[in-house]
């Protein structure tokens, strides 16, 4: 979905709804990995039905990694996401269903979005290879030292698009993944599998809902089926809202911003490619055995529990003294319908609201406040009520003006912190930083020390250059670029040197009067008064708001809708919007896959395509020619930098496209007609499924005539079963389409072809919670928890899935144990290796106990909100802040008088707070009275004195 910012704001609002994932990790024993089983309960104390896979948030972090090196050839990517398919199939363990789906042929309204950004990453990936190769010489000219240019082919990511030959050998890999893991895999013995490949119509994740909306009008389907849905878009969390389904969990990987990546030129850490200075590469370990290594860390999940949303959202969204009957559900809806507003992947954001800006809540407001004039809600299972969203958007309209002044007067101010943040690094940045050997080395990451060269010529340098300095002190004093002194005045300072960086032009300014006809002007090269012209743009961006929510919740109402403007128009623009009609054509059908290939690729990616229809995107005589310019504008838009503006892009005219392609359709081979048609799903089943024998009689009996999935074998799914030309049998070969891994030669799994349950073109599915669904227990606080005493308990927050999750114990053992597997000096690596040891009493880094104050902790004081739910930092872990004072904050202060002879002199660690050497008979004495010798940590309290959740 198209709001970069929506989960940040989500889990910043609603913390809760964040639950870290628990994974069984492989065990390893003679250098041979076992496998984990994930036959057993699922480690994070919940069992999951049914797990969903968008395939494309898996196939592109895979293919082209961010934080580590990639692939070096397409059989390595397969493998990489077979592993990927592999651990999110350990943490979540599904019973039931396993269903792949990869996007396929997408609606013409989500095409304009996937041309710009095929055709924006072309663009910048040249112009950055450009700049590189620039840089490169200049560098070289200087005399720097640059690794030789490697000469490798980039990977391009236009490839996973439907049609190329990248995504036929991924179904097909696909294909081999899951008949080996249904033949070897004991979690796999009773799963349905389904796989819906590029060659099936629509994107992954509305494959996916269409199947949940299908199955849930079925009447052998369990309302309370637990479904997991693995992705990272931000659309998947209104798609899950959009269910009604009680038991809906995201899976989706832990944003961690700020990665450090290496210089594309000299592969060194610490800088971009812009700042490169060609200098030598510094050793890396002592024997320079970290050279051609990474830091990676491996890439952890978390869930998202949307039970726990709804029940923020139904504390939110109640009202009371309605003229109508209140009902969650709605209001539900019409809060995803909403979220629209502020950007999805069809239509752009209203101007006037941003996510960043509390956008949301400002409409949640206004609809709190107008709904009780609306006479009802905005929308009813996937249809708008044009009049009542009127009144929403007139109110919105009615503040416009505030919003922008606002948002200018922030964003000056933004600016203005900012120059005196600058200001005031560069003033209190040291005049003189020694270098060398007396170069100030980071706490935690001290190596042996070295010998110190020619002591006496490196003081002289520093002495000379503090007088050099004390000097030149004077502020109207400059110097040249030799060290002497300047003519009076100096130089004036060039525009890069100061502190304000060169902002783009923005000729709409909103804050100002007269912005709407400087908007209309500059956006759409019209006059505001021409309301003839505004009236088509509201009217368009209506049929897209009606057009996305039939979308979410009853599948697409037309494959060949789309909104033709870059911009939208302003919520004051929305007056008469209740008139206008919502309806679309009926019957539509899909681009297939070698069209929809050349209506969002740039030219250079038409090797992808066969070439006589490559030749359309280059021939200057090509009747289509303008669909693939060379170089095209970016609209800033206000933003600040070139990814979040708009790509001026020409919108593709779907008959003149096809037009041109009648002619050079007969150039197609026959592998090449048989990628640009259509396909279907695939369902998997191995033979221990009470399914596999009555697919095996379907193929026995040769049956060419869809049947009905028996719903008692198959865990109550149903849909159409239809032969397979290339279907996997039992006792037949699955021969493996990468080179590095085995044929399955004693294959026991079968495949056939599956297709949904049908139903008539005007049926609705209807949004509300099915008959005999089961509301999830609570999870949050009640708000009347005082109120009712509850026998004077405190409240005890729900850390993960389980309510009745004891709480964790450390015992003396526990705490032995981890005397004996930490490391005993800070200089060892370790887990712990950088953290200050806990038993320096005597150190200053030491927290003091305040006069008055308690000596236990308050161990979820220091957390954020939105980690709460990763539970207290255990005490062991916990840096203790350097201030002068008394004892210690730590649990275990409160010692027996029996104890008081152990001083906070005697638990300095080894060697003491600074880790100096030790006499051997002052290491003998602390050795009698820790647990081992160089045992750096105090005496654990008793066993269960201290707890926590």
């Amino acid at each position: 979905m198209g709001v970069p910012a929506f989960f940040r704001w989500l889990s910043r609002k609603y913390p809760s709804i964040i639950v870290s994932c628990v994974e069984e990790k492989a065990k390893e024993c003679n250098g041979v990995k076992a496998s984990v089983d994930t036959s057993k309960p699922n480690p994070n104390e919940v069992e999951f039905d049914n797990l969903y896979l968008d395939m494309n948030g898996i196939i592109h972090p895979c293919t082209h990694p961010e934080d580590k090196p990639a692939p070096k050839n397409e059989d390595e990517m397969m493998v990489a996401i077979f592993e990927y398919i592999d651990r999110i199939f350990n943490i979540v363990r599904p019973r039931r269903l396993l269903y792949m789906a990869i996007d396929g042929v997408a609606p013409r309204a989500k095409m304009n979005q996937q041309r710009s950004r095929r055709f924006r990453a072309s663009k910048e990936g040249m112009e950055a290879a450009e700049e590189k190769q620039k840089i490169r010489q200049e560098i070289l000219s200087k005399g720097g030292i640059l690794p030789p240019e490697e000469v490798k082919e980039r990977f391009d990511s236009n490839c996973i698009t439907p049609g190329t030959e990248f995504m036929d050998n991924l179904a097909k890999c696909l294909r081999y993944y899951i008949a080996d893991r249904l033949n070897s895999d004991p979690g796999w013995k009773n799963l349905t599998v389904i796989l819906s490949d590029a060659s099936a119509p629509g994107e992954g994740e509305h494959k996916i809902m269409d199947y949940i909306r299908r199955q849930r009008a079925q009447p052998n389907h369990d309302p309370n089926t637990h479904h997991c849905l693995c992705g990272a878009d931000a659309d998947l969390i209104m798609l899950g809202l959009a269910t009604h389904e009680p038991n809906f969990t995201i899976i989706r990987e832990e944003f961690k911003p700020n990665k450090p990546k290496p210089c594309a030129l000299c592969n060194q850490m610490g800088h971009e490619v812009k700042d490169c200075q060609g200098l030598p590469r510094e050793k890396q370990g002592k024997h320079d055995q970290f050279a051609d290594s990474l830091p990676t860390s491996e890439q952890e999940f978390i869930f998202i529990r949307l039970c726990v949303l709804r029940e923020y959202l139904e504390r939110e969204l109640t009202m009371a003294s309605l003229p109508f009957t209140f009902d969650f559900e709605r209001s539900v809806d019409d809060w995803v319908f909403m979220c629209f507003f502020v950007g999805n992947d069809f239509l752009p954001h209203l101007p006037s609201l941003e996510i960043r800006e509390g956008a949301i809540d400002r409409l949640v407001n206004i609809y709190k406040n107008v709904v009780h004039k609306t006479g009802g809600y905005l929308t009813e299972s996937g249809f708008v009520n044009l009049q009542r969203v009127q009144m929403i958007m007139l109110a919105v309209g009615e503040v416009e003006d505030s919003i922008f002044k606002k948002r200018k007067d922030d964003d000056d101010n933004f600016k203005r912190r900012q120059k005196e943040k600058k200001k005031r690094m560069k003033r209190d940045h040291p005049s003189f930083i020694p270098g060398g050997q007396f170069s100030p080395q980071a706490l935690g990451n001290r190596s042996s020390p070295q010998a110190i060269s020619n002591p006496r010529q490196a003081a002289y340098e520093m002495r000379m250059h503090d007088r050099q300095n004390s000097t030149t002190s004077s502020p109207n004093t400059s110097l040249n670029s030799d060290g002497s002194p300047s003519p009076a005045g100096g130089i004036k300072r060039k525009a890069e040197d100061s502190d304000s960086e060169p902002e783009p032009e923005d000729n709409i300014r909103l804050w100002e009067t007269g912005w709407k006809q400087r908007y209309y002007k500059n956006k759409f090269d019209v006059d505001a008064s021409d309301e003839k012209f505004r009236r088509k743009v509201v009217q368009s961006y209506v049929e897209g708001l009606c057009w996305v929510l039939r979308y979410y919740y009853q599948g697409c109402a037309s494959w060949n809708w789309y909104y033709p403007f870059h911009y939208a128009p302003f919520a004051s623009d929305f007056d008469g919007i209740a008139d206008m009609p919502s309806d679309f054509e009926k019957g539509s059908k899909p681009f297939k896959p070698l069209e929809q290939l050349m209506g969002v690729f740039p030219a250079a990616s038409g090797n992808f395509l066969p070439p006589s229809w490559r030749k359309l995107m280059t021939d200057p005589e090509s009747s289509i020619i303008d669909f693939y310019p060379e170089d095209f504008a970016i609209d800033l838009n206000g933003k600040k930098y070139a990814w979040q503006g708009v790509a001026l892009l020409p919108f593709v005219d779907e008959r003149r496209l096809r037009a041109a392609l009648e002619e050079v359709y007969p150039d197609l081979t026959p592998e090449e007609n048989r990628r640009n048609s259509l396909g279907g799903d695939v369902l998997f089943v191995g033979k221990h499924h009470p399914l596999c024998d009555f697919i095996v009689e379907q193929y026995k009996s040769k049956n060419t005539e869809p049947v009905d999935i028996p719903p008692e074998l198959c865990h109550g799914i149903q849909g159409k079963l239809t032969l397979n030309e290339n279907a996997v049998l039992p006792d037949q070969t699955v021969e493996s389409p990468v080179p590095m891994l085995r044929d399955l030669t004693q294959n026991s799994a079968v495949s056939i072809s599956f297709k949904d349950p049908q139903f008539d073109e005007d049926f609705v599915f209807k949004a509300a919670v099915l008959p005999g669904a089961k509301k999830p227990p609570p999870v949050l606080k009640p708000g009347d928890w005082e109120k009712n005493n509850n026998d004077g308990r405190p409240w005890r927050p729900q850390l993960g899935f389980n309510r009745d999750r004891k709480p964790v114990h450390l015992d003396q053992s526990a705490f032995r144990t981890l005397g004996h597997t930490m490391p005993r000096e800070r200089g060892m690596p370790g887990m712990y290796a950088n953290a200050v040891p806990l038993g320096a009493y005597g150190s200053p880094y030491s927290r003091p106990l305040l006069s008055g104050q308690q000596q236990i902790p308050k161990l979820l004081s220091n957390l954020r909100p939105q980690d709460s739910w990763r539970g207290p930092t255990p005490l062991f872990q916990q840096t203790p802040q350097r201030t002068a004072g008394a004892a210690p904050l730590l649990a275990w202060n409160r010692m027996l008088p029996s104890q008081s002879q152990y001083q906070p002199g005697q638990y300095q660690g080894l060697g003491g707070p600074m880790s100096y050497p030790q006499r051997p008979e002052d290491r003998m004495d602390r050795g009698r009275q820790a647990y081992g010798p160089g045992r750096p940590y105090p005496l654990p309290p008793p066993s269960g004195r201290y707890s926590w959740n």
